[in-house]
C-alpha cells in the first residue's frame, strides 16, 4: 500500500494502566449524611456499601482510606453490585487498599463485565490485551474492547481501530479501523483523529483523501497532539490538501518541536536553513538541527547531521558558539 512520504503513520497501542474511574453517582446519595450511608451500609444496602466506599476512597466527610473503601466494596461487590465488582477489580490493579494482585483484579472485572460494566470490560480487555493477571490474548482482548465499545467507551473504540489496523486479536481490515477510529475520533479523542486522518491521507480503508485526511489531523492538532501538528506542517509544506503554505507549514512544526518532537525539530531547522515561511536564519536552523539530532532515526539523523554541518559554515565562531549552547539549553514545552 503506498503511504506519503514523510507523514507519520499510525500510533501503535499504548499500555493501558488501569486507574480509578469512580462516576459512582445515584440521586439518593446526595441527599444522604454520612450517619444515614452507614446505618444503610452496615444493613447490607449494596448501594449505600458503594458509596461509603466512594467516600473513603476520596477522603469526603471521613478521613481518607483505601483499605476501608475496599472493604465496603467488597461487601457490595458480593451482593453482585457491577459497579463495586469493577472498583474491587481496580483496587487489586492498582494496589491501592489491597495488595496488587492482577488475578484478582481479572475475577472482579469478569464478574463485573459479564453484567454489561463498560468500563469493566474496557479494563478486562487492557489485562488481555498486556498479558496481566491472565495469558496474553489479543482475540479475548478484542471482544472485550467490542463490548465496551459497543457502549460507547471512547478508549475502547480507539484500541479496538488500532487491533484491526494492526490485525491483533482479528483480521487486519482497515475499513474497520477506521470506523473505529471514526466513533471515537467523533468524541475528540485525538490519537483517534490523528489515525483516522493517516488513514484518509494513505488511502487505507477509506478513499484516499487529503482535504479529510487535513480535517481529522487539525482536530487533533489543535488538542496538542504532536505527531498530527507535524503531519499538518507536512501537509500545508507539500500542498497536500490545502494550498501550499510554507507560513503554516513552519507554525504547526513549532507546536511539535516545542513538544519535543524530533522530526518537527529537523524539519523546523530545513525551514529556517532555506528561508521557507520564516526568514533565513542559520543559527536556529543549527539550534534546530541539534535539538534533533540525537533523538531521530539513523535515515532522519543523517539529515539533521548533514543540515547542521551546512548550517555551522554559515556561522561566524561566535555564532557557533551562541548556537550550540542554544541547543544545549533547549528545553521541551507543554502544548
Amino acid at each position: 500500500m503506498k503511504r506519503l512520504a514523510g507523514v507519520e503513520g499510525p500510533l501503535r497501542r499504548a499500555i493501558l494502566v488501569t486507574a480509578f474511574v469512580l462516576g459512582v453517582t445515584t440521586a439518593a446519595r446526595a441527599e444522604e449524611s454520612l450517619s444515614e450511608l452507614q446505618v444503610k451500609a452496615q444493613r447490607g444496602d449494596a448501594v449505600a456499601q458503594l458509596n461509603l466506599g466512594e467516600k473513603y476512597y476520596i477522603g469526603q466527610g471521613v478521613t481518607q482510606d483505601y483499605a476501608e473503601a475496599v472493604k465496603w466494596w467488597r461487601k457490595a461487590a458480593d451482593q453482585g453490585h457491577a459497579r463495586a465488582q469493577y472498583l474491587l477489580g481496580a483496587a487489586y490493579a492498582t494496589g491501592e487498599g489491597v495488595t496488587q494482585d492482577y488475578a484478582g483484579a481479572v475475577t472482579w472485572y469478569r464478574k463485573a463485565a459479564e453484567q454489561g460494566d463498560a468500563d469493566a470490560q474496557l479494563y478486562l480487555g487492557s489485562m488481555y490485551d498486556n498479558g496481566q493477571g491472565v495469558a496474553q490474548d489479543y482475540a479475548e482482548a478484542a471482544k472485550w474492547y467490542r463490548k465496551a465499545a459497543d457502549q460507547g467507551r471512547v478508549r475502547a473504540q480507539f484500541i479496538l481501530g488500532l487491533m484491526y489496523d494492526n490485525g491483533d486479536g482479528v483480521t487486519q481490515d482497515f475499513t474497520e479501523a477506521a470506523k473505529w477510529y471514526r466513533k471515537a475520533a467523533e468524541q475528540g479523542n485525538p490519537r483517534a483523529q490523528f489515525n483516522l486522518g493517516w488513514l484518509y491521507t494513505n488511502g487505507q480503508g477509506v478513499a484516499q483523501d487529503y482535504v479529510e485526511g487535513v480535517k481529522w489531523y487539525r482536530k487533533a492538532a489543535d488538542q496538542g497532539n504532536a505527531s498530527a501538528q507535524f503531519n499538518l506542517g507536512l501537509m500545508y509544506a507539500n500542498g497536500y490538501g490545502v494550498s501550499r503554505d510554507y507560513a503554516e507549514a513552519v507554525k504547526w512544526y513549532r507546536k511539535a518541536a516545542n513538544q519535543g518532537y524530533a522530526r518537527a525539530q529537523s524539519n523546523l531547522g530545513t525551514m529556517y536553513s532555506n528561508g521557507y515561511g520564516v526568514p533565513q536564519d542559520y543559527l536556529l536552523a543549527y539550534m534546530w538541527f541539534n535539538v534533533a539530532a540525537s533523538k531521530l532515526s539513523e535515515a532522519d539523523r543523517d539529515n539533521a547531521v548533514k543540515g547542521s554541518a551546512q548550517a555551522a559554515r554559515k556561522l561566524t565562531p561566535v555564532e557557533l558558539l551562541r548556537a550550540e549552547q542554544m541547543a544545549r539549553d533547549w528545553k521541551p514545552s507543554t502544548p
